[in-house]
């Protein structure tokens, strides 16, 4: 059978002008024009660029889909037999009942549960294997109302993040016909029960104002709460755990704002502190006093403050918890009689309980050399447990409820492993590498028991580095396959993430942002230098942002990788930031910064970005994932992206695109369908590196 050529698309005449700079964008046609009416109607794109993205999707499948399927499989099988098929979370107590989830085996969806609190029958509340039907089915969870009569659950039927809400009778079981349609699908309920108050997108696809809706009446009769005038602040909706208030913030990546209602549902918004840019602040409230989070007054790494809910002005805080440099509060959460705060130290998170009654503190800490520590205190403010989750990228997830009163850990579930996990037969170390600039990048990494460190071992290098997200160093089942392999997998906490505090976040963006680029390298670089792998054996991956890090890693030093997974990758970037009409341009600015308004964030944008930047060079083989109904990173990004690379690139090494035509940002809904995404792009790796052929299973 002959060899299926490589897809061309078609270069159309197209420029833009801004400072004084033409750009010629010869790709530019594959932005569909009605891109929002795509998001919701996939079915209306073009018929042109459709053509393209199939023609790539059947070249993909050609040439590396079909020869590598009985791979894909074998990767798939042992992941899937990673999980616990028919697992079931921990109940969480709300007044006479209890509320969980579980999955069952086969299916790919979770069921919503409840017992009475003391044990008991469980009743099945909802069960989204049988709402989901055949399509796709983003389900954005669900919430019981107060009076616990009620269920409020959301759904997104293509992958374009349009919410729709639906009540259902807990006592009939039978959904209210009153949907609450296209939402932004962040919802909670009013203390009575008689309202719920939700969010709703701008014709942009903006989340931008909330909306009560009263139980029992149209959704055009739906009263406006709050409405956003600026495009650069997206808004959210959600409650204090105390009941008190419904809060309303309004946020872009570096201020925010927080306005309060009573959660009845009576009076009018109260704001508590108006914004001030780059002034952040969250509150949480109890016994009528507000605890808030915030790096006000030049608390970089945060602090926590207290005000009056009734008089919560910025000149009636008080510190709490002062501002500790290089000591990052991540998240509070206030219950009856204590205050929880998960910070991040020396690269490594803890939990400190303190008591509000005496001011004494504690601290939960682990002794791995890396570690994922998360927490959550359920549906009830009267408790005096809270329930912390610990794994390690040896160690399976462990969830254990503490009692603040007694100080008892109770360990509540261990993940199960059906197929076997020693935890014994796997290393985890924190190595450090050194950036240009000298700033020492932690490096997560993972490998098996014998593997040889002598630079013959494949490497898997993951990085993000954007918004001040952290990469956890937690517990994959999808890793091991690599891992078993012989693979070296290993994270590189670049700066644009908050690993080692709020000043290497601010490091990694704006007229920093090559730092996260340069820091990658630098990951790289000491594995190669340390045995761990050698050049070209490194397989780099990055998603959304950091796709945008693939793109920036490949044109700099593409002689560094043996291949790069960029899963929609941001990699448009200086278009994409120059079209304000996108969802996420405007609130976007702070992080990169504006082209439209600024010559220097244009030059230096054009600098990096990805697309402008490919050149006539040997490439390693890249792969590249998009999503259609997509919102954030628009599948136009990636396949552009490729567009230019096939027209401009040297050298034979492979390259594809395989657009989910019926999915977003996420990619495919379902847990079994996500991991055969995941086994798909672990055969590119193993492929990458020269080993699809030859390992066919998991080592014993």
């Amino acid at each position: 059978m002959p060899k299926l050529s490589s897809p061309v698309a078609a270069r159309k005449p197209y420029f833009a002008t801004h400072h004084n700079d033409r750009r010629e964008d010869p790709y530019h046609w594959l932005r569909a024009p009605n891109w929002q009416e795509v998001m919701q109607q996939p079915e209306t794109l073009d018929g042109e660029i459709r053509d393209y993205l199939e023609a790539e999707n059947s070249f993909f499948e050609a040439e590396f889909g079909a020869p590598t399927a009985d791979l894909q499989e074998t990767i798939y099988r042992e992941i899937r037999g990673r999980i616990k098929e028919d697992d079931s979370g921990i109940p969480s107590p709300d007044g006479p009942f209890a509320y969980n989830s579980r999955m069952l085996e086969g299916k790919q969806y979770p069921q919503v549960v409840r017992t009475p609190r003391d044990g008991g029958p469980e009743t099945v509340l909802l069960d989204c294997n049988i709402e989901a039907g055949d399509g796709y089915f983003g389900f954005a969870g669900a919430e019981h109302d107060p009076s616990h009569r009620y269920l409020a659950w959301a759904a997104d039927r293509a992958g374009s993040e349009y919410y729709d809400i639906v009540v259902r009778d807990l006592d009939t079981g039978t959904d209210s016909p009153e949907v609450i349609a296209e939402t932004a699908g962040s919802y909670v309920w009013n203390n009575d029960s008689t309202a719920i108050f939700y969010t709703e997108y701008d014709d942009n696809h903006r989340p931008f104002r909330v909306r009560e809706h009263r139980i029992g009446t149209p959704q055009e009769s739906d009263r406006i709460v709050f409405e956003e005038s600026d495009p650069g602040f997206f808004v959210g909706v959600g409650r204090t755990l105390s009941g008190k208030f419904i809060v309303v913030d309004a946020h872009d990546h570096q201020t925010s704002e927080v306005w309060l209602l009573d959660a009845n549902g009576t009076g009018e918004l109260r704001c508590v502190a108006p914004r001030v840019t780059e002034r952040e602040y969250d509150v949480d409230e109890r016994e009528g006093v507000l605890y808030i989070r915030t790096n006000a007054d030049g608390a970089e790494d945060f602090k926590i403050v207290t005000a009056p809910a009734d008089n919560p002005g910025p000149e009636n805080w008080t510190d709490l918890v002062p501002h500790q440099q290089g000591v990052l509060i991540l998240d509070t959460t206030v219950i009856k009689n204590h205050l929880l705060r998960l910070e991040r130290f020396e690269g490594l998170p803890r939990i400190i309980v303190r008591d509000l009654r005496t001011s004494a503190e504690d601290s939960v800490g682990f002794d791995e050399e890396a570690y994922s520590l998360g927490m959550s205190v359920g549906y009830e403010f009267d408790t005096s447990t809270f329930r912390l989750t610990y794994s390690s990228p040896t160690t399976p997830s462990r969830t254990y409820d503490l009692d603040l009163e007694t100080g008892e850990r109770t360990l509540l579930k261990e993940q199960e492993v059906p197929s076997g996990h020693n935890p014994a037969d796997y290393v985890t170390r924190r190595l450090f590498a050194t950036a240009p600039d000298g700033e020492q990048v932690p490096v997560t990494v993972l490998y098996r028991q014998g593997t040889p460190l002598d630079g013959t071992a494949p490497a898997l290098l993951y990085g993000y580095g954007a918004y001040g997200m952290s990469m956890p160093a937690a517990f994959s089942v999808s890793a091991l396959s690599l891992v078993d392999r012989g693979f070296i997998h290993a994270t590189a906490h670049i700066r644009g993430g908050m690993e080692k505090g709020y000043r290497w976040y601010a490091q990694g963006r704006r007229e920093h942002k090559t730092n996260t680029f340069t820091d990658f390298i630098a990951a790289a670089e000491m594995l190669i230098a340390q045995g761990y792998t050698a050049k070209g054996r490194i397989v780099a991956q990055g998603g959304s942002a950091g796709g945008m890090l693939m793109g920036a890693v490949a044109n700099m030093r593409p002689d560094l990788w043996g291949g790069i997974l960029a899963q929609v990758p941001f990699v448009d970037v200086l278009n994409t930031m120059l079209d304000d009409t996108l969802p996420l341009t405007p609130p976007e600015w702070p992080e990169w910064g504006n082209p439209l308004l600024s010559a220097e964030d244009y030059r230096r944008i054009a600098s990096y970005a990805p697309y402008e930047q490919v050149a006539a060079q040997d490439y390693p083989p890249i792969f590249a994932l998009a999503g259609l109904t997509d919102p954030r990173v628009t599948y136009w990004e990636p396949a552009k992206w490729v567009a230019k690379l096939r027209a401009t690139k040297t050298g034979a090494a492979p390259l594809y695109l395989k657009t989910n035509m019926g999915a977003g940002h996420g990619g495919a809904s379902g847990r079994f369908d996500r991991i055969k995404e995941t086994a798909m792009c672990y055969a590119f790796a193993l492929d990458c590196v020269g080993l699809a052929q030859s390992t066919q299973s998991a080592q014993g």
